[in-house]
């Protein structure tokens, strides 16, 4: 009987699931995800988690309740650095400790750690370590991790080619092939965007007002790597780089009509982020910034509203910004 490892529907989901959901079924596992994120993710994780935490980390804890009594493992890396002299967000690289500490009678964890911050030398030994959860056979795991990545390079060239992982599922729109009359950035770290009820449905608010929508994740990564590059000083948080450096590119561009930057109360790298996307491109790019704030408390209507008056403020410019008099 094959053995069932779960996947949590938050945090570095978005980023990778494609990888280790075709790297564990290759090697003959059952892998379960837990549902979409609902009210009762989000109670649960409130109720299982440390007041400070950030509405991510909640819908996290949340989401590992949810397969707490359906699998055999949990898959929970200790994510430290995906990319060589950068970081990731500190919630990622203590987030097995702090769901064990906080949810008690756990299935066993995989919790190797992945730490590219100073070379990819020791990639195989880790990806090993992580296959021995299913199979002691060196050749199958190698294999399986070839499938894997060819898995994880086809959804990230979906990204980049218009389409959105909603709740990891894509989520194909026609306004991304079709000539759309305003154009938004929406912007944010891809599990707070993606999530369709910690985001409240953002990009589906922006489609249903005929506006297409771009995300970080359908940028050019050497492109945006080319902008972060030119700041002063390095940005060494991974989430935060791809952020900054994409903003760059749209204040540079100016080839979209607006930017809305979403974001998680609580959120330290967010607290940094959110004023130099804001001082990038409203200051220096001339264009329209909304920055969005959720957290649990967060009202729908009010997050409505506020968008609606973005978007309208956003055609009424359009419309008369061009017809100005010459005589002011």
């Amino acid at each position: 009987m094959a053995c069932k490892i779960g996947i949590p529907r938050g945090l570095w989901f978005y980023d990778y699931y494609p990888l280790w959901k075709t790297f564990y079924e290759e090697l003959g596992a059952e892998v379960i995800l837990s549902n979409p994120t609902n009210k009762k993710t989000l109670d649960a994780g409130v109720k299982n988690t440390v007041d400070e935490a950030c509405l991510p980390v909640k819908i996290f804890h949340g989401h590992v309740l949810d397969l707490k009594d359906k699998v055999d493992f949990i898959f929970l890396p200790k994510l430290m650095s995906a990319y060589e002299k950068e970081y990731i967000c500190p919630k990622f690289c203590g987030l097995p400790e702090m769901v064990t500490h906080s949810i008690k009678d756990l299935p066993p964890i995989i919790d190797t750690e992945i730490n590219f911050n100073h070379s990819r030398r020791n990639l195989m030994k880790t990806v090993y370590s992580f296959g021995n959860y299913v199979t002691q056979n060196p050749i199958a795991i190698k294999r399986a991790y070839s499938k894997a990545l060819d898995a994880y390079h086809d959804y990230k060239e979906k990204i980049k080619g218009g389409s959105y992982p909603i709740n990891g599922e894509f989520n194909d729109h026609d306004l991304n092939r079709e000539k759309a009359s305003i154009t938004i950035a929406v912007m944010g770290h891809s599990y707070n965007i993606y999530d369709q009820y910690g985001s409240m449905s953002l990009i589906d608010k922006l489609h249903e007002h005929r506006i297409k929508v771009i995300t970080p994740e359908m940028m050019d990564y050497r492109r945006v790597n080319e902008y972060a590059e030119s700041l002063e000083k390095k940005m060494f948080w991974s989430y935060g780089r791809k952020l900054l450096g994409t903003a760059m590119y749209f204040a540079d561009a100016k080839n979209i009509d607006g930017i809305v930057y979403l974001s998680s109360f609580g959120c330290g790298i967010d607290s940094i982020i959110e004023e130099l996307v804001e001082r990038k491109t409203r200051k220096e790019g001339k264009m329209p910034f909304l920055l969005v704030t959720v957290d649990e408390h967060t009202g729908e209507a009010g997050v409505n509203t506020r968008l609606e008056a973005f978007i309208d403020m956003i055609e009424w410019r359009k419309k008369n910004e061009t017809n100005l008099s010459t005589h002011g």
